[in-house]
């Protein structure tokens, strides 16, 4: 059985949709279990092995977690420059408290990570084996985090992803379609370069990374599992802010999510003020996980263009 951290959040919510759609059994907590409180988590593992707790209806007789996904994460950027405690808290004590566990249980973690991990200042795509050199708190605490994991067990996957939007909570897509509903124009920073990405590609690539270790056959080849280790994924392409704007009104009008008419201008960062800075330039490079799973990654226009059109989407 798997176990979600985070199931609440827009990306754990994505992952308990298609996790049912699948049938694949799994479990799923929300703030119910602080997962920065050991003695909570053993005391949620005990109930949950001997008994179903917020499981999936799929569950029957064998509820022994073997892999935990860990979406749980403190992602207000600009708040954890005053609430850095906070942040830590969720982002570095939580993720190493999920690594034990699946370490003391024999099982596989999932963790989640950030572009943020990196400062911005190149021109080509980020692979895995760059160093880390975050530049604000947040960065930080997920930069910790992925060292706190790789010191804690072996079998785990990391995730870095970079400018997540999905069903179900607030993000930058929604963000911009009530302000274009809304106003007659909007101003959106035109200085920081990265690629978006559709919560559910994201997803789709775990579970069959998932999938894939889980049915390995043998150490080398096809039937192999994708080693563990850190690996890149967002939607190809790259996009300014702006760009990434002006897409959402685009495809917001065609889909009837924008009815009113709304001028997209660009500005730079030093326009915009924020507490946290952020990197100008923090693409992916996905090869390595496009490899490991035989997969193309859709490009951000194209999920991008499937989310607003989809059935799934709402106004926030």
């Amino acid at each position: 059985m798997l176990w979600l951290i985070g199931c609440t959040g827009m990306l754990g919510r994505e992952f308990a949709y298609r996790l049912s759609e699948k049938k694949i059994p799994f479990v799923g907590t929300g703030s119910e279990v602080d997962i920065a409180d050991a003695e909570k988590i053993e005391t949620f593992i005990n109930k949950t092995e001997s008994a179903s707790f917020y499981a999936s209806r799929d569950v029957k007789k064998d509820n022994k977690i073997d892999w935990i996904i860990n979406c749980a994460a403190y992602t207000a950027v600009d708040k954890a420059e005053e609430e850095a405690e906070k942040a830590y808290r969720t982002n570095c004590t939580g993720a190493l408290n999920a690594a034990r566990t699946a370490r003391a249980r024999s099982a596989k973690l999932v963790h989640i990570s950030t572009d943020y991990v990196f400062d911005g200042n190149v021109c080509t795509p980020y692979t895995e084996d760059v160093p880390k050199s975050p530049i604000n708190t947040y960065g930080k605490t997920k930069a910790e985090s992925e060292d706190l994991i790789a010191q804690a067990m072996t079998q785990y996957y990391i995730i870095r992803t970079s400018w997540l939007y999905g069903f179900g909570c607030p993000n930058f897509v929604y963000t911009m379609t009530r302000a274009m509903n809304e106003r007659e124009s909007v101003s959106v920073v035109n200085d920081q370069r990265g690629s978006p990405t559709f919560c559910g590609d994201l997803v789709s690539a775990v579970i069959k990374l998932i999938k894939k270790e889980a049915g390995a056959t043998s150490l080398f080849g096809k039937k192999s599992a994708a080693p563990y280790g850190i690996y890149h994924f967002s939607n190809s392409g790259e996009a300014t802010r702006f760009d990434f704007a002006e897409a959402i009104y685009d495809f917001g009008k065609k889909y009837g999510r924008i009815t009113r008419d709304c001028s997209v201008r660009p500005c730079s960062s030093g326009e915009y003020a924020t507490k946290a800075v952020r990197p100008a330039y923090s693409v992916l490079d996905c090869t390595k996980i496009e490899t490991a799973l035989g997969i193309k990654i859709p490009s951000w226009r194209l999920s991008l263009e499937h989310f607003i059109k989809s059935e799934r989407f709402e106004s926030f």
